[in-house]
């Protein structure tokens, strides 16, 4: 009787196996696949971004170098390294930094065109919103340096983030008023000071501006 019963359990488990075998060896076939790109794709990560930090590390030893020695900055070399990390380790974190950093670093040299070009790389590739958010202000102002005043706008066109509705309000308060739109501008500054916190040291600035243009 045992014997008839191991027999009957090892025929079943034949038919159980020819039917959905094949399956199943697909299945664990897959699984084992996805297992192992998920983790070749993580060592990949970590090796762009190990060496995205070191480029970023040399690019502050350059960007700190006029402060440390009073000498000029060497723009080119400065420019090779940020290339470098945009191109190859766009999607480190450090990309977005470096594109911030330069931005300033160019600003401080007088380049407005490579200002301008850290500054809509950022916009475009940037991973977090926080960075394209300060990047589309900061562009904002050298366009308004600049005068061209319609081009400022549309930067600032798009409901930003709560954190940078004043800051966003108070530079289009800025453009507007210097396009003569007084009362647009007006509008724009009664929107940042609503959106200042109130102990913000830039709030009393702006309600001088306001108050200049009669409230």
């Amino acid at each position: 009787m045992s014997d008839h019963l191991e027999q009957e359990t090892l025929d079943h488990l034949k038919a159980w196996w020819m039917r959905w075998g094949k399956l199943c060896s697909w299945g664990l076939a897959a699984v084992l696949l996805s297992v192992t790109s998920w983790n070749s794709w993580n060592h990949w990560q970590r090796r762009q971004t190990a060496q995205a930090e070191k480029l970023y590390e040399q690019f502050q030893q350059l960007a700190d170098w006029p402060a440390q020695t009073g000498k000029k900055i060497d723009q080119a070399q400065v420019l090779h390294i940020v290339q470098q990390i945009e191109s190859k380790f766009a999607r480190t974190p450090y990309a977005q930094m470096t594109a911030l950093a330069a931005a300033k670093v160019f600003y401080q040299a007088a380049d407005r065109e490579q200002t301008k070009a850290q500054l809509k790389w950022a916009i475009q590739h940037a991973s977090d919103a926080e960075y394209q958010q300060l990047a589309k202000l900061r562009l904002a102002s050298v366009l308004f340096d600049e005068k061209a005043y319609d081009a400022a706008l549309k930067l600032l066109a798009k409901k930003p983030l709560e954190a940078f509705r004043a800051l966003y309000a108070d530079r289009r308060g800025d453009i507007l008023a210097a396009q003569q739109k007084l009362d647009e501008a007006r509008q724009s500054y009664r929107k940042a000071l609503q959106a200042f916190s109130p102990g913000d040291p830039l709030l009393r600035m702006t309600k001088f501006k306001l108050d200049a243009l009669g409230g």
